[in-house]
């Protein structure tokens, strides 16, 4: 279950074949298993042992996709960030995570030069900025931070499933951020389940247009490093270029956000014969509206697979050859996991019947970093409570109804109303406020806001940008706000935010 070994057994086995291409960076596994270790190396020389914590704010690329492996090759573990999160939201996730290292970009420079002096556990020499811009005052280069590397043992330490790989952060529906952990053996789980589910083999060739920072993520990256396949990486979305290198590199596997998938159709260039590598095209984060799953079932017969899964570690999978068959489900659990329905007073429900869906598996979170009364909440007597309801039909298949929780995917990322609104609620001419999801061709969906106010001292513009200006990350932006004199209630005077979507969007 030490998945740091990986990268050394394929160097090993079969050093020549493709690893690793990123815009003009093309490695084989000999070249990528040193960079790791070159990587993990300097790590070490940077004061980190095993167990101690580092954060990236990386956008994608082979610092990113390193940072990854080195950490699992020499037992530290990463906190990777996204480079979207503003100044506030990433002092606190790095102050609240105990990391001892930041590696950051030119394009992420300006916000970390604003939190290196809240943050002064983290030694001034670890620090580092990756990019093209050389040294900027305060932070050491990655070029300096790899050269201090040289020399260092490189001898790995030893590590078992148990030990923590990474904590991945996705903000609470309480509006405190959550770390997410994950061991070595789940992250083992990960690569072997989906190279099941996804088909893939060493001789596959997986493109990934989305960010890597998020957990999604992992879906293909893991099985890329089981199997020792290529991982063709873009920096962004591009669908002109996703075009490109599927011709260019004969891809076989790709996962991808439905508005990506949406804007891969429509695309000008696409056809079939465009595409006629790809052996699967999975869509998660979000559902695929039904008329783009149809336009998929017609012109890419036999490839779409469709994922539904929480970053805690509980999914189902649409397999490719079922997706016809049980359409409008979200698929079934995979091998050696299991989802069930419960009714409120915890009874497991009928087939068909709508409740919560929870579930168990070898790829279930550690925990929640530093909130124990998080972690019990959600996992109690072994079930991971995912707040989504739902129902399973008679043949086991899991269909979704509503997200409990309200969460807005926006273009794969969750985004949780609650936090907006507790950012929102800090003006002083707001009384009110409820946020919730809007379709959105380009995203999916996208935060839009309703409020009550106290007095007329600011207008719904002028709001807008006020809170756009304070909440954490920009996938958090409002695209709108709404001033209104009442809120649609229930009987209990809960808001029915339902209804306000209909009536604002």
């Amino acid at each position: 279950m030490d998945m740091g070994s990986l990268p050394d057994y394929h160097a090993r086995y079969r050093p020549a074949h493709p690893a690793f291409i990123c815009a003009d960076q093309a490695l084989n596994w000999q070249e990528f298993a040193a960079y790791i270790q070159r990587f993990g190396c300097s790590l070490t020389a940077a004061g980190l042992n095993p167990g101690d914590h580092f954060a990236t704010v990386l956008p994608n690329g082979l610092e990113l996709m390193a940072a990854y492996w080195a950490a699992a090759r020499t037992g530290t573990v990463i906190v990777p960030l996204s480079p979207l999160l503003q100044p506030a939201g990433l002092a606190r996730l790095i102050e609240q995570s105990d990391a001892g290292l930041v590696i950051g970009h030119d394009d992420t420079a300006t916000g970390l030069e604003q939190i290196r002096d809240q943050l002064p556990e983290i030694p001034s020499s670890n620090w580092i900025l990756a990019g093209h811009s050389g040294a900027r005052s305060g932070f050491r280069s990655f070029d300096e931070f790899l050269q201090a590397g040289e020399g260092v043992d490189s001898q790995r330490p030893l590590i078992s499933g148990d030990d923590l790989f990474n904590i991945m952060y996705s903000s609470g529906t309480t509006g405190l951020p959550k770390g997410i952990m994950h061991s070595h053996a789940v992250r083992a789980m990960y690569a072997l389940i989906f190279v099941q589910s996804c088909r893939i083999d060493p001789d596959s060739v997986i493109l990934h247009a989305g960010s890597i920072v998020f957990n999604g993520a992992m879906v293909d990256l893991m099985p890329w490093m089981l199997t020792g396949a290529t991982y063709v990486l873009h920096e962004r979305f591009d669908p002109d270029l996703v075009l490109e290198d599927i011709r260019e590199h004969k891809v076989t596997h790709m996962i991808m956000v439905p508005a990506q998938i949406i804007a891969l159709l429509n695309h000008e260039r696409f056809c079939p014969e465009a595409v006629s590598s790809l052996q699967m095209l999975m869509s998660l984060g979000a559902p695929l509206p039904d008329r783009y799953k149809d336009l998929l079932a017609d012109r890419l017969p036999g490839r779409f697979t469709e994922l539904y899964g929480v970053t805690e570690g509980i999914m189902t999978v649409l397999d490719r050859d079922q997706a016809q068959k049980h359409r409008g489900s979200v698929g079934c659990p995979p091998p050696l996991m299991t989802v069930a329905i419960r009714r409120e007073d915890g009874s497991l429900a009928e087939p068909g019947e709508v409740g919560e869906i929870v579930g168990r598996g070898p790829c279930m979170m550690l925990g929640y970093y530093r909130q124990p009364e998080l972690t019990a909440d959600v996992i109690r007597d072994g079930w991971l409570h995912t707040g989504d309801a739902g129902y399973l039909d008679e043949d086991g298949y899991l269909h979704l109804v509503d997200r409990i929780k309200d969460v807005i995917i926006s273009g794969g990322v969750n985004v949780y109303p609650s936090d907006i609104e507790q950012v929102s609620s800090t003006h002083p001419a707001v009384q009110e406020v409820a946020v919730f999801g809007v379709p959105d061709p380009r995203w999916g969906e996208v935060p839009v806001a309703a409020v009550r106010m106290n007095d007329d001292s600011i207008d719904e513009a002028s709001l807008l940008d006020w809170i756009n200006e304070r909440v954490d990350a920009r996938y958090q932006r409002l695209k709108a706000v709404h001033i209104l004199d009442e809120f649609p209630r229930n009987v209990a005077g809960k808001i029915l935010k339902r209804r306000l979507r209909e009536k604002l969007q």
